[in-house]
């Protein structure tokens, strides 16, 4: 479950939009699984001014991988086309600098999308850095991954080609860690335990970057500071930690040293408020973005909680834009957002779009 990213979209965002339009448009590129949308889809929908644009889908490593004369000489010789990796059961995302990271619970590895070297690769399935249930997942801005364990009561820290670095947690602190936020730096590590029913730990274990424990925020509780059942967490440019209280139904936000600041939602089906939160992200402008598996979308927020807008849909059909069982949400420094749907087992690339472009959109969907 990713998080912050800074704010400057300019450089690395044209770069990233150049490699998503060459696997789109390319001529060695693989055919995409759906055709493309006829009209384009934006959130608001017109006549508002548009803030996002649905921009791809990712579903298996068919999406990113070129396809190179070896491969097309592979295929006349043998017969055999190229093995096509997809998800068997997808639960987070992260996302930074081009690179994609899904956990996959069901085949207990990471899977990763290289977009701008198009290629795909998996790992957490050898020696020290083998996973048992990833479930959360994180990058800072070394591009170091991280990855919450909740079999193994741990997370895994890898490069960012997926070979070990080392292992932080104690199993007999974590209960059942499902996710983890990192500040930039990598110096503050906060892993979310969910705890259960039977237990009590349900709170933020945080370490630094030598992977030792310094405090925990928060115990079980419905007051402020306090959890029920916390899934996931985030962390903004200026260090704020927003963690996504399920079980209560409700953002909190703390300082770094732990120290609760402010909180919102209730349990509701109304705009601003929650039924069955999953993952949270935080963008680097400020807004909080959280995925609903009840509504099929995703509501930004400002940083003190006022509602934006929603975008995406409950959908019984795998259609831009719906979803059955969104289960994460990422923001990478683009300011793209990365929507995981579980059941219908594909990632979501929706770009956010600047005043200039919304308003330039606005203008020729009203001439036309």
């Amino acid at each position: 479950m990713v998080r912050r990213r800074p704010s400057n979209r300019t450089r690395s965002g044209a770069g990233f939009a150049a490699c998503l339009a060459a696997l789109l448009v390319s001529a060695c590129a693989p055919a995409p699984q759906r055709p493309p949308q006829a009209t384009p889809l934006y959130w608001p929908e017109p006549p508002a001014q548009p803030r996002f644009v649905y921009e791809t889908t990712l579903r298996s490593s068919r999406d990113v991988r070129a396809d190179t004369d070896s491969d097309r000489l592979r295929r006349l010789v043998s017969g055999v086309a190229e093995r096509d990796t997809g998800f068997d059961k997808p639960y987070g995302v992260a996302a930074a600098r081009g690179m994609v990271y899904v956990t996959d619970t069901a085949s207990g590895v990471v899977k990763a999308f290289d977009v701008p070297r198009r290629r795909f690769f998996q790992f957490g399935f050898r020696r020290e850095g083998v996973l048992k249930k990833p479930l959360g997942i994180t990058v800072d801005a070394s591009l170091r991954v991280y990855v919450a364990d909740a079999v193994a009561r741990r997370v895994v820290v890898y490069d960012r080609f997926g070979l070990f670095l080392r292992a932080i947690g104690d199993p007999t602190v974590l209960v059942k860690p499902t996710d983890v936020a990192v500040d930039a730096a990598g110096e503050r590590i906060y892993v979310v335990d969910t705890g259960g029913i039977d237990s009590d730990h349900h709170a933020i274990v945080v370490y630094d970057g030598q992977g030792q424990m310094r405090f925990e925020i928060g115990a079980r509780g419905s007051g402020p500071g306090r959890f029920n059942l916390p899934v996931a967490a985030s962390v903004a440019a200026d260090g704020t930690l927003y963690v996504l209280d399920a079980g209560n139904f409700r953002i909190q936000a703390f300082t770094p040293q732990g120290r609760f600041l402010r909180e919102w939602g209730g349990v509701g089906r109304g705009f601003g408020q929650f039924a069955r939160p999953k993952g949270i992200a935080v963008d680097g402008d400020g807004i909080v973005y959280v995925v609903d598996a009840a509504f099929g979308n995703v509501q930004a927020f400002t940083a003190d909680g006022q509602l934006l807008l929603p975008f995406g849909r409950l959908s019984r059909d795998d259609v831009p834009g719906g979803f059955a069982l969104p289960t994460d949400v990422a923001v990478d420094e683009t300011g793209r957002v990365y929507v995981l749907d579980q059941l219908f087992r594909k990632l979501e690339v929706i770009r956010r779009l600047s005043d200039a472009e919304g308003l330039r959109l606005q203008g020729q969907v009203g001439n036309d």
